[in-house]
């Protein structure tokens, strides 16, 4: 179990460029599957989850070249599907949550798609409906061993059909997307998740020969293909990352300037950090960050009731940065509300703050009252676990902030989600050592 030292209450001071998105990366990745051709595809984050996933399609037969930093090139053109029923499958596929979407191309392609429960975060439950309802409806048969928790779905051709998703979950909708591309027919998806990381999955797609419209909306049309080819791929900057770069500054009280973040895709995470009272700047294509010398102040609503942020599908504000404000806003002048609706394990990480001298109050599983320092109180440090990916970096932004030395364990879970991150911090004067 790796772990990180860390010597905080130090200033930063520079410019930070954002690793491509890994949200994005897991379903571009799968998507290499529904072709023969070459797909080349770069700015891929150098992270373990996403390693994983490239040495699962190698297994799978998948021919992989490295182009250079973050840039490969895929050729699908001679799949061992028998690799799907190995036990070696069976544990590479479960030790990675994004390993279901891999399902979706190999039914479509191949008429048959398996997977072991995936595993991933433990932020509670993540159920797979959604995306085996929708090959269900596109005429796949599903089965399920209780035993080994195997997932199988199988059809000789998929057939077009209007589905409305349960959920608008981001890697349901891109599952189903990828099955329905080579379905005969017309699918449409109503209720569709429309993140910037499907639209780029959509883009792709088209390029490569598919008939999706609506894209950027919650009505997918998708007028089924024979096949598609390769082509070239460009991925977003991470907006997980991007945001946590903003909570990092504020924190810290730095001066920092986050380089090439794509304005376009970032929705609403501006706006909900300058609610924090925190100055985002929109410089070109960067974010600039001041130092926050005099701190900052949370907004209240316009009839003085206290601020709620909480998450919602796109494009509402990400879960993936709750963790994020939450500890932003220890350190606020004022009180916040932090509602996280999705998952009911990701806000258990708030024990850890409180040991460092937050004011925070769970009320429950999803909810979170804190009141923030003003800075005129610091964060002691101390030692941690991280749980999650999300949590991990929500407590390195508060170790970075706080009074003396602290350390945190477990650090293959930041690891799986940020690429490099002690020496990208060391380069903008953060005193993190990685034992």
């Amino acid at each position: 179990m790796g772990t990180f030292k860390i010597e905080g209450g130090h200033q930063l001071k520079g410019s930070i460029q954002p690793q491509g998105a890994k949200n994005e990366a897991l379903q571009i990745l799968c998507a290499v599957l529904l072709t023969s051709e070459k797909v080349t595809i770069s700015n891929i984050p150098d992270i373990v989850d996403v390693n994983k996933l490239i040495a699962l399609l190698g297994n799978l037969g998948v021919k992989i070249q490295k182009n250079g930093p973050g840039s490969y090139t895929f050729q699908s053109d001679d799949v061992n599907l028998s690799y799907l029923e190995s036990e070696q499958f069976k544990e590479e596929g479960r030790g990675l949550r994004g390993s279901i979407m891999i399902v979706g191309p190999l039914l479509a392609r191949f008429g048959k798609g398996y997977i072991p429960k995936p595993g991933g975060d433990k932020i509670g439950r993540r159920r797979l409906d959604t995306h085996f309802e929708g090959f269900i409806k596109l005429g796949a048969k599903f089965r399920y061993n209780r035993e080994d928790y195997f997932y199988g779905v199988e059809a000789k051709k998929l057939q077009g059909t209007y589905m409305l998703l349960d959920e608008a979950s981001v890697t349901g909708t891109a599952n189903i997307v990828m099955a329905a591309v080579l379905a005969e027919g017309i699918t449409t998806i109503y209720n569709a998740a429309c993140e910037p990381y499907l639209q780029q999955l959509c883009k792709m797609l088209n390029r490569m020969g598919a008939k999706i419209s609506g894209v950027g909306s919650n009505l997918l049309r998708i007028e089924g293909v024979e096949e598609l080819g390769g082509t070239n791929h460009r991925m977003l900057p991470d907006m997980i990352e991007i945001g946590s770069w903003i909570g990092l500054a504020a924190m810290t009280k730095s001066e920092l300037t986050i380089k090439n973040v794509s304005w376009d895709d970032l929705g609403q995470i501006p706006d909900v950090f300058r609610k924090l009272g925190i100055t985002v700047e929109h410089k070109g294509e960067d974010i600039y960050v001041p130092a926050h010398k005099d701190g900052y102040e949370i907004q209240n609503y316009i009839d003085g009731s206290i601020l709620t942020i909480s998450d919602a599908p796109w494009p509402g504000f990400t879960p993936d940065l709750l963790s994020i404000v939450l500890v932003v806003a220890t350190q606020a002048r004022g009180s916040v509300l932090i509602h996280q609706k999705m998952f009911e394990s990701r806000l258990f990480f708030v024990d850890k703050l409180i040991d460092m001298g937050a004011k925070i109050i769970l009320c429950d599983p999803h909810r979170a009252s804190v009141i923030g320092h003003d800075f005129k109180s610091q964060l002691k440090a101390t030692t941690m676990v991280s749980p999650d990916i999300r949590a991990g970096i929500s407590l390195l932004i508060a170790a970075l902030s706080a009074k003396g030395t602290s350390t945190i364990h477990n650090i293959e879970q930041i690891d799986r989600g940020y690429e490099n991150i002690d020496e990208r911090l060391r380069a903008i004067g953060a005193k993190i050592v990685r034992l």
